[in-house]
């Protein structure tokens, strides 16, 4: 490589050399950009560490899956403002239908086991809340998850949350993620917890369930906050597992 000297700005050649040819700072700027990108490679974003993420489809099986979810009326009773009735066919394919409109809806789902299965079986969805095109200026979303009882206490629930986390800073640009959780549901809101959500309001008396009045309290993350917290695990903001 030739070594670059000073340069004699009253030599008439040495100046218009530098002139027509490629600036020191032209130069600095391309090998900074070549450097950056080498970084960053094509991947599949749907992967975390033991799970993988796919679209809800319109097949039989997805919606026994989706029905199989939403029947579970323990779970839907710590999840669900809706006044809890009997989950039918016709109430699960509309929720299917909210999934493929949510900004991000996904089965969270176990690996394949062969290479021609984009991913294994489900165990749960996860949801991020698509807001209106006037809104979208704000950057922020709510998530919501399911995990199928016989698959719970596994930590896939933890694990697709954080996953989720990294999708909406680092994939959709958002700015703020929030969760929600009632103020019965102490499993939830520990959880949140754990996971760096800071809790930020709450609404009094927002829902009745079982002769009683209970508090949705809402739980929060931003971008600065999340990134700050995978610098301090020593974690790839690039990658997704």
């Amino acid at each position: 490589m030739d070594q670059i000297g000073p340069i004699n700005l009253h030599d008439s050649n040495a100046t218009n050399d530098l002139l027509e040819g490629p600036s020191i700072f032209t130069l600095l700027l391309a090998l900074a950009l070549e450097l950056a990108m080498s970084t960053i490679k094509p991947f599949n974003p749907f992967r975390s560490d033991r799970l993988v993420y796919r679209a809800v489809n319109d097949t039989s099986e997805d919606e026994a899956f989706v029905h199989a979810i939403q029947r579970d009326a323990e779970a839907q009773s710590g999840s669900s403002y809706g006044l809890l009735r009997p989950e039918s066919m016709n109430d699960s394919k509309r929720f299917k239908e909210h999934i493929a409109k949510s900004l991000l809806g996904v089965l969270i789902c176990l690996p394949p086991t062969s290479d021609t299965e984009i991913a294994g079986e489900p165990v749960g969805i996860l949801c991020l809340k698509s807001n209106p095109p006037a809104l979208a200026v704000h950057r922020w979303t709510d998530i919501s998850i399911d995990v199928l009882r016989q698959h719970q206490g596994k930590g896939y629930g933890s694990e697709a949350i954080r996953w989720s986390l990294w999708w909406a800073f680092q994939m959709a640009g958002l700015h703020r993620v929030q969760i929600q959780a009632f103020s019965f549901n102490i499993g939830a809101m520990r959880l949140y917890q754990r996971l760096c959500f800071q809790a930020e309001d709450g609404i009094r008396d927002h829902m009745f369930f079982a002769g009683g009045w209970h508090d949705n309290l809402i739980y929060g993350i931003l971008e600065d906050e999340w990134r700050d917290g995978q610098r301090q695990a020593r974690s790839d903001l690039a990658s997704c597992a």
